[in-house]
């Protein structure tokens, strides 16, 4: 039965940016752009974590993560989104819808978990450095990461095993540019009130859990950076976490502003801000993993060290 209930929808169409032809045009070349930095900057993080035997540290180890976790996670994505762009019927299959959300999903929950592991390595590391060798090990930080990832997988499947049980047997037309979770359940033709408390309980989870968890964190780092009693000593052991909490308040503050702005009561303004929603949500998606190579670059010393020597390496190769 539940077989003869997903075949009635063989496919999806996305419907984007459809009746804006003109804006199409420029943010097919504008997520482009951003899409191509996203894979640059990611990409060299990667490289220097990976063979730079200096930067082979927990720390760095959590960080070459996170680039490969934005870069799989725009990937899951972002093509396409481009395709969208220039074709003029959007569709996708039931199936390709199916693992566009399980990977999107996973890919969201992975870095919420992630960050907070990060987190608890900053921690360590500040209040408890000559323990920070014994505690973070690569016995403990490696299983960390891989329990990130295992965590992220196991929510996505969860979800989307819910969701793909549901019959889709009458509109099939997604108001979105991808197949978002939310905007796909809306087209089921049957209660979806186990889906919404299940994400209800997994949002508690994986996004309010790990908030939680980086808060105390911090408030334990800060506290002890105020008890250094040297300003250049607070300086520095402030620079070693500084680019972590602004990836966090970025990634957390966007979400935050996504899902807590007011809805429009005005059915004019709810067309406007319908298609307001789906650009904030499409940026939201380029937004972190594009500025977290750059804010690593930019407030880390041994990152552009790195960066250089692997650039200069590169261009005397004969």
């Amino acid at each position: 039965m539940e077989v003869a209930n997903q075949s009635a929808v063989a496919e999806f169409v996305l419907l984007g940016l459809s009746d804006q032809p003109t804006l199409e045009k420029t943010f097919f070349v504008l997520i482009l752009l951003t899409y191509l930095v996203i894979l640059l900057g990611n990409g060299v993080l990667i490289l220097v974590t990976v063979f730079d035997s200096h930067l082979h540290t927990p720390m760095y180890f959590f960080l070459g993560n996170l680039s490969f976790l934005d870069i799989c996670y725009t990937t899951s994505s972002i093509p396409l989104v481009l395709d969208g762009f220039l074709t003029p019927r959007k569709t996708i299959s039931f199936t390709g819808c199916v693992v566009q959300m399980f990977l999107s999903f996973a890919m969201g929950a992975t870095e919420c978990v992630l960050l907070g592991m990060m987190a608890f390595d900053r921690y360590v590391a500040i209040c408890n450095p000559l323990r920070y060798p014994v505690i973070m090990s690569k016995a403990a930080y490696v299983p960390m990461a891989a329990g990130s990832w295992l965590a992220g997988g196991t929510n996505s499947l969860v979800q989307i095993s819910l969701a793909v049980q549901l019959p889709f047997c009458g509109d099939n037309v997604i108001n979105h540019f991808t197949c978002e979770i939310l905007a796909v359940l809306k087209l089921a033709c049957a209660d979806i009130s186990v889906n919404v408390i299940s994400m209800g309980v997994a949002n508690v989870i994986f996004l309010g859990a790990p908030v939680l968890f980086i808060f105390v964190s911090y408030v334990f780092i800060l506290t002890t950076i105020l008890r250094i009693p040297s300003a250049e000593g607070r300086r520095k052991a402030f620079s070693t976490c500084s680019a972590h909490l602004t990836v966090v308040v970025i990634f957390y503050g966007t979400i935050l502003f996504m899902y807590a702005k007011p809805k429009s009561k005005d059915p004019l303004g709810a067309d406007k801000q319908d298609v307001s929603d789906k650009l904030i949500s499409l940026f939201y998606g380029v937004l972190t993993p594009m500025l977290n190579p750059i804010i690593y670059s930019l407030r880390n010393k041994d990152v552009k060290v790195a960066v250089k020597n692997l650039i200069s390496q590169k261009c005397f190769v004969p």
